[in-house]
């Protein structure tokens, strides 16, 4: 007779190959591991049937497109299948005991600041969903999320933590989520552009320029992720997509983010970020109803410099970040064509060129159709002297 008790079976862990984690938020791409895991892959895709213009308020005294808690609540009952059945706020210690004491999965949102499987660990506070388990040595963090950041990528995993290494999880919201009978019939796409001019304009008078495109840099980030969601869902009744303006979108969080970058360094803040904004907004309404999508644009073409030892150290600095050939930039060939370029990649560029080259990029110029190659840099570029005010 065996005097050991077998030990307690360990939770199902959760797949997250079928999450389309590019289109989805911290907050919804757990959700949609929950809904893949329950009523099949590519269920989450649901959550994108949808697209509507809602605003609440935000950090800065700034309304923001960030969908709240319970927003996100509502829309898996909606349309994932999944109910709520219980929320809980809970300390960390709680929600550890908690844990060991079900011995289940629980779906977690707490701050990313505490969570060590993030870039955003002990460097930035903002809501995150995890979905957390008990494991052999402690506990098993399961988590769909995929982005880059300043501080790295977040990637889809699994990891093991021990209860110290999630100490620092202060507070958190456990919700329990049970599977309930999902609608066959697939939702149509809806689409509601709504009145952002009120948004627009909060952003582009706020007086703290610094504070209002931070954050204007995380508001197009979500509206982008939310139209490429809308547009996947889409593609899978098979509705026309308008790729290009897609794009359009890609080109706003650019722009943004390269803003917030410059004017937090004390330098010029570039315009038309919101005009750009305003005008991808503007033409959601015939991206998302168009029969066919839009002709691609032309793309921006500049003549070479003659400085060749600028080009020659611009194409230097560019290869160095991107991890490309120097003599295919010097070529001609665009940013874009690398896997390595990003948003994130291109301004760290910008700033390498300035810092190191000591020269002052044309703040009229900084939108992204002129920051393609290594040409396009050199064309804006500006001496400090030749910047300075005559005297």
């Amino acid at each position: 007779m065996n005097d050991h008790a077998a030990p307690a079976p360990l939770p199902e862990r959760h797949a997250l190959g079928s999450v389309h984690a590019e289109l989805l938020d911290c907050i919804q791409v757990n959700l949609a591991v929950l809904a893949d895991h329950h009523h099949g892959p590519d269920t989450h895709l649901r959550l994108g049937s949808a697209l509507r213009w809602h605003t609440r308020p935000g950090a800065h005294g700034l309304p923001t497109v960030d969908p709240s808690l319970d927003q996100r609540i509502a829309e898996a009952e909606q349309l994932l299948g999944l109910k709520a059945s219980s929320r809980t706020r809970l300390t960390g210690a709680e929600l550890q005991d908690v844990v060991r004491a079900r011995g289940t999965t629980h779906y977690v949102v707490a701050d990313a600041h505490a969570m060590p499987w993030l870039p955003y660990h002990g460097r930035r506070h903002m809501d995150h969903s995890f979905l957390l388990a008990p494991g052999p040595d402690g506990f098993h963090v399961a988590d769909g999320y995929r982005t880059e950041t300043p501080w790295g990528h977040a990637v889809p995993g699994h990891w093991e933590f021990g209860a110290g290494d999630l100490a620092g999880i202060d507070t958190a919201e456990v919700i329990a989520w049970a599977p309930t009978l999902l609608d066959a019939t697939a939702p149509r796409p809806a689409y509601d552009g709504g009145d952002p001019d009120g948004y627009l304009a909060a952003y582009a008078d706020h007086p703290d320029r610094a504070a209002a495109l931070e954050q204007l840099a995380s508001e197009t980030w979500l509206l982008a992720r939310a139209r490429a969601l809308h547009a996947r869902w889409r593609a899978r009744l098979s509705l026309p997509v308008d790729t290009e303006h897609l794009r359009r979108w890609d080109l706003v969080v650019e722009q943004s983010y390269l803003a917030h970058r410059r004017v937090a360094r004390g330098r010029t803040e570039p315009p038309g970020v919101l005009d750009r904004l305003a005008a991808a907004l503007a033409a959601d309404a015939t991206a998302f109803a168009a029969p066919a999508p839009q002709a691609a644009a032309e793309p921006v073409r500049r003549e070479a410099v003659a400085d060749p030892e600028l080009r020659e150290a611009v194409a230097g600095i560019a290869a160095s970040v991107l991890g490309a050939p120097r003599q295919h930039l010097l070529d001609g060939v665009e940013f874009t064509a690398f896997p390595t370029f990003s948003s994130f990649r291109l301004v760290e560029l910008i700033e390498r060129v300035e810092r190191d080259l000591d020269v002052e990029l044309d703040a009229d110029e900084l939108i992204p159709e002129n920051l393609r190659r290594v040409d396009d840099l050199c064309q804006i570029a500006i001496s400090p002297r030749a910047a300075a005010p005559a005297a």
